[in-house]
């Protein structure tokens, strides 16, 4: 998918409120065979929404951007939950961490291409203001392409591991079991102490992108999207690497990357409350043709780099708290639908012009610490007490596996 330049917050926080009522639903209607469809869907819905930015950008137009972000929510909170599950169920235990870089990396890799077509179209606009609307046509018909992409994603059942192991989604029980399933898996207390994590984690979303387009240029912007993109492609599938290294012991690596990562991100958001109150103080409009730019500039690449570091270490965790294939999809559900609440949170909050400048950095600083204590009696857990839990529960499922087939053998016998 085609990367949009950042739409009006209010228009975001439509999508993502959408998002979160149905990413957090049981999922047990959904069969394998029917989890390509959320992704052409969203393909499709992403088009509409691109046209009403598009008829917004330059005829003023508002209820089609609306509608469009609401119908896309809606699909992309199906297209997110199967998203999620397919990461972290499709890979070989030993390859989880650099199936989830190569995963985010493709994500990423739409970011890059709209700030390439971003960045040629608006490449002499040195002001403020709103990109050529021609940059919306291109992503139009890019999107408009998509749902042929999603058909060649492989099914569960035909995918081929090298340690032969079955990737196995399908949830075989009723809706009402999987409602109190879900709930339940909710307010476990595991679950419950990450949700912080989650919410600073994904908040920062919108206030990265809502710094880029309150202090730069619009040529700025573009070259932000594009670079930044390239640094998380680069970051993520390094940590991947490092969280797939069984010279290290789980315990070791699950504790040494919250330890880094979550330092880091504290430090950008020292970084940004700090430039972000010199900013609205002095109310600058960064060019890359100014003194001082490289300076704001910087904090952007930083904090798309550890949204990025955050994200695909949310994956490493959640992936050691699910114990059974269920529960894969189950916690998939939750985690999409907790991430989608927090965005739709953080776009609302970054529609008011005078938090953005200030007080959305603020404030995702502060979720940063009060997330630490809570994720670090999770993470402590990994590889201790909580075991390696996806090798665990793909061991359960095999074993599962042959009983299966020996009942069928045995009723095939009596037959």
């Amino acid at each position: 998918m085609a990367y949009l330049p950042p739409p009006p917050q209010k228009y975001a926080m439509v999508d993502t409120l959408t998002d979160r009522e149905t990413a957090g639903v049981p999922s047990s209607p959904i069969k394998p065979k029917w989890y390509r469809v959320p992704e052409d869907n969203r393909s499709l819905i992403w088009s509409t929404y691109a046209a009403g930015l598009y008829t917004n950008n330059r005829f003023g137009t508002e209820w089609l951007v609306l509608f469009g972000a609401a119908v896309c929510g809606i699909c992309a909170g199906i297209f997110w939950m199967a998203e999620a599950a397919i990461a972290l169920a499709y890979p070989e235990p030993k390859n989880q961490g650099r199936f989830l870089g190569f995963w985010l990396s493709f994500r990423v890799l739409g970011q890059i291409l709209g700030g390439a077509i971003n960045l040629g179209i608006n490449a002499n606009n040195n002001q403020a203001g709103k990109v050529s609307y021609v940059v919306f046509l291109v992503f139009i018909a890019l999107q408009a392409i998509g749902p042929f992409a999603g058909l060649l994603l492989t099914l569960p059942n035909k995918v081929q591991r090298t340690d032969g192991a079955q990737v196995k989604l399908a949830i075989h029980n009723s809706f009402k079991h999987e409602i109190k399933a879900t709930v339940k898996l909710f307010f476990s207390r595991n679950f419950l102490l990450i949700v912080p994590l989650i919410a600073q984690a994904v908040y920062s979303e919108a206030v990265m992108f809502t710094y880029l387009s309150l202090w730069f240029t619009v040529r700025s912007r573009a070259l932000g999207s594009f670079l930044s993109g390239i640094v998380a492609i680069i970051s993520g599938n390094l940590l991947g690497y490092f969280l797939d290294r069984k010279a290290i012991s789980l315990k070791t690596r699950a504790r040494a990357v919250f330890g880094i990562v979550l330092t880091l991100q504290g430090a950008w958001w020292t970084w940004a409350t700090i430039i972000n109150t010199e900013f609205k103080r002095t109310n600058p409009t960064l060019d890359w043709s100014n003194a001082g730019f490289g300076r704001g500039f910087a904090l952007f690449i930083f904090l798309v780099l550890g949204f990025q570091l955050n994200y695909l270490y949310l994956y490493f965790v959640v992936g050691n708290l699910a114990k059974t294939q269920e529960e894969v999809v189950r916690i998939s559900g939750l985690l999409r639908g907790t991430e989608s609440a927090a965005q739709a949170v953080s776009y609302g909050l970054n529609s008011l012009e005078a938090f953005a400048s200030v007080g959305a950095s603020s404030l995702n600083f502060g979720l940063w610490g009060l997330s630490l204590i809570p994720a670090w009696l999770v993470v402590r857990q990994i590889g201790v007490s909580l075991g390696d839990s996806k090798v665990e529960r793909e061991q359960r499922g095999s074993e599962e596996t042959v009983q299966g087939e020996e009942r069928s053998a045995s009723w095939d016998e009596k037959a």
